[in-house]
């Protein structure tokens, strides 16, 4: 792919079952991994939900790929956003 394509945002994951989904969930950014330039966990002292946020560099395309398949996962939430440039 292009590097000219590819444009810095950044990806946000809400897990509301962490038992569950994170397995999963960390499989795709594994599969992911390339784009990922920094990730961040932050699981909730009680109960169970957990938020990771990536900064990514990926193409549009990517980052569709990525978001699409995450958000297939029961109980996780997924919002992007990519730079204008």
């Amino acid at each position: 792919m292009n590097e000219k394509n590819k444009r810095l945002g950044f990806v946000g994951i809400i897990i509301n079952d962490r038992e569950k989904s994170s397995g999963p969930v960390n499989a795709i950014l594994s599969e992911h991994a390339a784009l990922i330039l920094a990730r961040t966990g932050l699981p909730r002292a009680r109960g169970s939900v957990s938020v990771i946020t990536l900064t990514i560099d990926a193409t549009t395309d990517e980052v569709v790929r990525l978001t699409g398949k995450l958000g297939t996962i029961p109980g996780v939430s997924v919002k992007s956003a990519l730079s204008a440039i």
